[in-house]
Formats: C-alpha cells, structure tokens, sequence
C-alpha cells in the first residue's frame, strides 16, 4: 500500500519475522513514511522493536512483552523501556502493547477512547470478553479480561485491586477509595461486576498467580505470598477450588 495515504492506524505486530523486517531498508522507510500520514501507530509483543528500528519510540516511553524488555532497551538506549504496563501511549500517536492478548487490550482501549465505554463493552461482549484490563495493569497482574463496572469510583477500585493483587483489600478501606459507606459499596460493586469484592480479590489474585505458574520459575511459595494468597496452602486450596487443578499440576500441564 502506498504509505502516504492516510490511514486510521499502522499495526506492528511481532513474531518471528521481525527481525528480517527490521533489516529491511525498504520496510523501515516505508514504515517512517506511514507513520506521517497515520492517525495512530501500533506495536504489540516485539513489534516494538519495528517501531524502535524505524525511529518511531527515541526519546520515548515504551512497553513490549517483558521477555523481550532487556533486549529492547540494550538495543534502543534512547526508549525509556517499562517492561510492567500492558500498554501505554508512547508519544502522541503512538501506542505500543505487551504481549499477544495486551493487542486485544488496547484495541479495546483504542475503541473506547474513540467511541465511549459503552460502544467498547459492546464489542467486547461480542468477542466474548471483559471491559478492559487498565494499561498500567503490572504484566504479572490479572491475565484476563475481568467485568469491567460502568461507574468511575467502582472502576477505580477494581484497578486499584488489579495493580496490587497482594493488598489487603479490605471492605472498609476498598469503600473509602470509591467514596461511599461499606454497605453501599458492597452492594453497589456487585450490582455492576456481578461478584461480591471479597469474590472479585479472590478472582484477580487466582488469575495473577495462574500467569505466574504459566510465565515464571518462581515457588508457590513466593508466587502466593507476591498474590496476596499468604501461603501455598491457600493458594492449593484456592485452585483446586476455582480450577479444579491443583498449582503444581496447573504448572506442569500450562507452563
């Protein structure tokens, strides 16, 4: 396609023909060229390195899938590399996205940004997912798209619980942060994400320590302590639970 015709987005996707694409004069050119006449620039998992190769992230903040951070900013000493958000906005028009399913994540960013919470909790339903892991979200925080809650103060706890799986996140100080009495959080909260918040931790905490059994070498020991489960018993319980599988045996068959 001719590059100086303008687009709504260029998408740099990673994988493994990355780095034959990065060692192409050709493609870098016309990726600087696109990138003029584009409303927004994409990078998802190593696609980054595209962006970074092509000039598009110097002087920038950037994200990319965290096995890939320490190569990125060796390579680019320039791109202030953060190795946590599943996504963030790189510069004006630029985006770039952790790993694989982090893409899905900032397009339903992207949707929301453009058309509204409504419109963008639509499409996700239809992609039968959840409205949306925030951005910021650590890499190592929930993995999957949890119910996300019209209400700002509702959502901003959910995020709250998301980024720190291991906080105490007690009713009181959960209802404190939304501005509202206990009482009326706790049923307010579950009127909108369908989960009590007790259920809701519980639900966040598993599927942080489900991504860190998956992507990880670390004990159960030390993944239920960083997943705010205290003990590997109860992080065993929890999953056999909710999973029906125990952590060790989630690892050997997931990992």
């Amino acid at each position: 396609p001719d590059p100086t015709e303008a687009v709504d987005a260029v998408v740099l996707p990673g994988g493994i023909g990355v780095d034959a694409a990065r060692a192409d004069p050709e493609t870098l050119a016309w990726i600087r060229a696109a990138a003029t006449h584009a409303r927004r620039v994409i990078s998802v998992c190593t696609g980054a390195f595209l962006a970074a190769s092509a000039g598009l992230l110097d002087d920038c903040r950037a994200t990319t899938h965290w096995a890939f951070a320490d190569a990125l900013a060796d390579e680019f000493p320039a791109i202030d590399v953060d190795p946590e958000p599943i996504f963030l906005r790189s510069s004006e028009s630029v985006w770039t996205a952790a790993g694989v399913t982090a893409g899905i994540d900032l397009a339903l960013a992207l949707v929301e940004e453009d058309h509204g919470t409504e419109l963008a909790q639509t499409v996700a339903r239809w992609l039968v997912l959840y409205l949306r892991r925030p951005g910021g979200q650590s890499q190592f925080a929930a993995p999957v798209w949890l119910p996300r809650a019209r209400r700002a103060p509702i959502r901003a706890v959910q995020e709250l619980i998301e980024s720190e799986p291991a906080g105490p996140h007690r009713i009181p100080e959960l209802a404190a942060h939304a501005s509202m009495s206990p009482r009326h959080f706790t049923r307010v909260f579950t009127d909108e994400v369908g989960l009590a918040p007790g259920a809701y931790v519980e639900r966040v905490r598993t599927e942080a320590a489900r991504r860190q059994l998956e992507e990880t070498d670390d004990t159960v020991v030390a993944i239920a302590g960083r997943c705010g489960f205290g003990t590997a018993e109860t992080l065993r319980r929890t999953f056999i639970r909710r999973l029906g599988i125990s952590p060790d045996h989630y690892r050997k068959t997931f990992a």
